[in-house]
This record gives structure tokens, sequence and C-alpha cells, in this order.
């Protein structure tokens, strides 16, 4: 009864259009309310409430979030992210469907850069989708690669995504982050080989190829770029600095280098970047601390147990669990978007994951991968709809031009839960 409660107030306030924070919140009055009068586990109190709500945003691996975010404006409004695009196309541009490659290239690089999926996308869709349309590529096909691109940021570091996640499930951050690089780089490749598949269709005439001296020179120049995973990395392997502390270094870094070196971010430009990442970072905060107030009460009403209950036919069987555990989140992520998912699975999720035996790191990454391509299945289809209003398609276009690229996604996630080796070996390299 006590799930019946939790899903229908969540849905009946969705319903009606409340903003999804507000219906965390709605459903945390409602299922309180509930306890108190049925079980008395709990007692009515709005102090509580709000307590929760508090210390669901005060959370130091948290302030990671805007830092990150801030890095991802520096980034774009710098020139370091035309840089990378210009990388990228000096070396594969000259190919039979070079500006694909380009894309999967500067998605890839992108991603290990800023965490920031929309960020990602909106930047490489202004940069690429005007040279795609005017080389004479499928622009809804063009679209749908950039898109599934796109989706690459929440898994491979430093991803927002991630982070969420980490602090939801109580999940080493720096394992995570550990963690996503290899299935982020299977997700690149498994695009670019279907690309390749479907480029052989693309009419159109590739850019002329460069000399080595012109790709060098054009590699040198945004090399400052490349430079930045490295440090991210590496300093938390090596363990310099948190992953909190890794998003201060990519501000700053991304900013000394858009300002001083590049020169092409200006002073008279901050106030707007620093405002955009506020908002942002104000949004995502939110929802956090909403869902926080549903996750205690969720764990107070035992719903976690209920849903054990549910799967235990298939706790015997750790492979098939996760692929029930990962068909529920695809369902799911076609109705929810990216952080309320997340937030609101990972507290019914994780003690059956732990109950199981499933390595929390390796649930953490296909759990953050699974969501991300929820970012481009419709109805909601957040990264879907931004690449829509940059190419100005409509959504039935981006989404015939999405579906072979969301599939070669889809085929990466099952792949990893039939083999999660994949996964959990290289964390024990990175580890030692």
């Amino acid at each position: 009864m006590t799930v019946t409660v939790f899903i229908l107030s969540l849905l009946a306030a969705m319903a009606i259009g409340m903003p999804i924070a507000y219906a965390l919140l709605v459903c945390g009055v409602t299922l309180m309310a509930f306890l108190a009068a049925t079980s008395g586990l709990v007692t009515f109190d709005s102090q509580i409430l709000a307590q929760r709500f508090v210390d669901g945003a005060d959370n130091f691996p948290l302030l990671a979030v805007p830092f990150f975010l801030l890095a991802g404006e520096f980034m774009n409004a710098g020139g370091i992210s035309r840089r990378i695009v210009n990388m990228a196309m000096a070396w594969v541009g000259h190919f039979r469907g070079g500006l694909g490659y380009v894309t999967v290239i500067a998605a890839v690089i992108m991603a290990s850069l800023s965490g920031s999926a929309i960020a990602d996308t909106a930047a490489l869709a202004a940069l690429l989708i005007p040279m795609m349309r005017a080389a004479g590529y499928n622009v809804g096909r063009a679209s749908g690669l950039i898109a599934s691109g796109g989706i690459i940021a929440p898994v491979i570091p430093p991803s927002i995504g991630l982070i969420i996640f980490g602090v939801a499930g109580n999940v080493s951050i720096t394992k995570l982050f550990l963690a996503g690089i290899v299935p982020g780089l299977l997700m690149g490749l498994a695009i670019g080989l279907t690309w390749w598949w479907l480029a052989r269709k693309e009419n159109v005439q590739p850019a002329p190829k460069l000399s080595m001296s012109a790709r060098l020179q054009i590699t040198a120049e945004g090399g400052f770029a490349l430079t930045l995973p490295v440090v991210i990395i590496g300093g938390m392997k090596f363990g310099i600095f948190t992953p909190t502390e890794a998003a201060v270094v990519a501000a700053v870094y991304s900013f000394v280098v858009g300002m001083f070196i590049y020169r092409e971010l200006k002073w008279s430009e901050l106030y707007g970047l620093i405002l955009s990442a506020g908002k942002t970072t104000a949004v995502v905060m939110f929802l956090v601390a909403a869902a926080m107030v549903s996750a205690w009460l969720i764990t107070v009403a035992n719903i976690p147990t209920e849903v054990a209950a549910l799967m235990s036919p298939f706790m015997d069987n750790k492979m098939l669990l996760m692929m029930v555990m990962m068909v529920l989140v695809v369902i799911v992520g076609t109705a929810l978007d990216f952080t309320p998912t997340v937030l609101i699975l990972t507290p019914v999720l994780m003690p059956v994951v732990l109950k199981a035996g499933i390595d929390p790191v390796y649930f953490g990454i296909m759990f953050i991968m699974n969501n991300a391509i929820g970012l481009i299945t419709p109805p909601v289809g957040t990264v879907l709809n931004v690449v829509c209003g940059v190419a100005k398609i409509s959504m039935d276009t981006a989404f015939k031009g999405v579906l072979p690229f969301l599939l070669a996604q889809l085929a990466v996630l099952f792949l990893l839960v039939l083999f999660p080796e994949i996964v959990t070996e290289p964390l024990k390299w990175w580890m030692r």
C-alpha cells in the first residue's frame, strides 16, 4: 500500500503539470501523512520536512556541480569547444562522412571536460549542424548523431550525474569517475561504428585533407583542452584532490585558458556566464533537496524491502536481476528527465543491489548510462529537444535520425550487463 501511495501521489502531482521538484515535495508530504495516520512510524511535522530539505542540499560533494557547470560555460565562451571541433576536423574531416567522425571525437573529448549532456550537445549542435547542413548531410541523421554523442557526458568523468548518484547512493564518486571511462569510450565507439555504416549512403563532398604541419599546428592550438582531462583523472587517481576539488580545478583552468591564453573570454561576459551556471545549479540543487525528503521517507516506510520482495525471484541471478532493473529504468527514463529519475530510483534500487551482492560502483555506471540514454528517448528526451531547437527540425525527424544510434547505445548497455568485468576490471587497474 505504501508503494502505491508513493507512486500515485508522485504521478498525480506530475499529471496536473506541477514541476518535478514540487511534485517530489508533495509526494513526501503525502507519504509522511499516510505513515503518520496508518503506521505511526513518523509523526506529521513540517519542521522535519524543512530540515530534511535543507540537509538534502547541504552536502560537500554537491559543490562540484556548480563548478563543473561553470567550467562548461567558460569552455564554450572561451573558444575551447570550437578548438576541439577544429582538432577533430583536421584529423578525420577528409574521410567519407568526416563531419560525423568529427562529431564523435569532439563529443568524447568535450564529455571529459564538462560532464553536462545538455551543455555539450548545445555546443556541438551550434558548431556542427550548420556545417553538416551546408555540406549536404541528412540533417535528421546528423542531429541524431550529435544528440547521441551528447549523452556520453554523464558517463565519462567528470560527470554531474555520477556526482548526484554518488551522493544519493552513498557510493565513492572517485571510483564512479574512474569506472566510467571505459563504458563512455564504448558508447563513443558504438555510435562511431553506426555512423560508419550509415555514412555509406551520404553523398557529400568531404573536406580537403590538410598537411601534417597544418594538423599539428591546429592540434597544438587545442592542446590546452586535451590537458584538462589528464589533470582531473590523474589528480583523482593519485589522491591529489577530490572530485569536488577537481571541479574547482576545471573551472579555474578553463577560465585561465579562455581569458588569458585564447583571449576569447571577455570580462563583460563573466556575469552572464556565472548567472547561467548559477541558475542551472539552483534547479539541480532544488531537485536534490526535494528528492532527499522523499528518499528519507522511502527508507522510513521500508519501500526498498517491498521492492526487494517483488524482485526476489531474480535475486539468485545477478545478471537477470540487472537486466530487469535496466529494463525498468529504460521505461521510466522515457517519461522522466535524467536527474529526477536518478534521485527517485536510487534510494529504491540501491538496497536491492546491495542485498543481491552487486558491486554498487558497477550498478552506478549502468544506472547513469541508462538514464543518459533516456535523454534521447521521446516524449521527454531533453537532449533531443535541444538538438531540435538548434537544428529547427521536428521531434519526429530527430527521432528517426537518432534511432540507429539509440539502438547502438542500448546494445552497449546490455553488453555490459552480460559482461560486467568490462567495467569492474579496468576499475581494479585504476585503483592500484
